[in-house]
């Protein structure tokens, strides 16, 4: 499926920034806008995902994360294999829906 060597990552960015002013909401809002253009996207409002090629393009992203950090708040990122992402389990409401999966892309890399 991935060259060899590699292994699927997902980066997902979980977040709690402070919005009790408009200057705090601004920056939230560009830490939102800043990973949405840089490939996330939001499983919740304060939590974001991408896939990753490998562990070399993850790391490459938490660089691209760590520029972007809000002065005040607390972030943290966590890497998951793709097999650990997949044993995820998703509700909505009382039932159960299936997990974003890697994007086809990807895998002809």
């Amino acid at each position: 499926m991935f060259v060899s060597g590699y292994r699927a990552m997902w980066l997902v960015v979980l977040f709690d920034l402070p919005v009790t002013t408009k200057a705090c909401r601004k920056k939230a809002t560009e830490f939102r806008r800043d990973l949405l253009r840089d490939g996330f996207v939001m499983m919740q409002f304060s939590v974001y995902a991408r896939p990753c090629a490998s562990e070399d393009n993850a790391r490459a992203h938490l660089g691209r994360i760590w520029s972007m950090l809000p002065e005040i708040g607390r972030v943290r990122v966590l890497q998951l294999t793709d097999k650990q992402y997949g044993r995820m389990h998703c509700f909505e409401g009382g039932n159960r829906v299936e997990i974003e999966g890697m994007p086809k892309q990807l895998e002809l890399f």
